[in-house]
């Protein structure tokens, strides 16, 4: 989707903000889930391996130069973040249960992946456009 130069910096800004807000309340829906507090310092310990994660696929996949397309930027994104938090919470000496990693597997796919796909639906719809990505 065709940006003007001073909108490609906001959009990305917001896409990163949107990723990262996906990222918390993963490990919020989490942690409630299992009666842990949601305390700034619970809170941080769960979400830093996949925030980490995160922003390393940014990098990876220079997520700026289309932050909301679903499959150049949504799909590596889940891959590095499901991944990279995974290797990291195993580094930090966190647990990686069977279940867990299939949870967050599906919750981040959905969400990290997902957004995108309504924005690109939204703004085909508006602009008529019908074709796939």
């Amino acid at each position: 989707m065709p940006d003007s130069p001073a909108s490609a910096p906001v959009r990305a800004l917001w896409s990163l903000l949107a990723d990262v807000v996906v990222v918390i309340a993963f490990a919020a829906i989490g942690r409630a889930s299992h009666d842990e507090t949601l305390d700034l310092a619970g809170l941080a310990a769960t979400t830093w391996p996949f925030l980490a994660a995160l922003v390393a696929g940014w990098a990876a996949v220079l997520a700026w130069r289309a932050p909301d397309r679903p499959v150049r930027t949504g799909v590596p994104l889940w891959a590095i973040t499901l991944v990279g938090g995974m290797l990291l919470r195993v580094a930090a000496g966190q647990g990686t249960a069977v279940p867990f990693l299939i949870v967050a597997a599906v919750f981040l796919l959905l969400t990290l992946v997902g957004w995108r796909l309504v924005v690109v639906a939204v703004l085909r719809s508006r602009r008529g456009i019908h074709s796939p990505e």
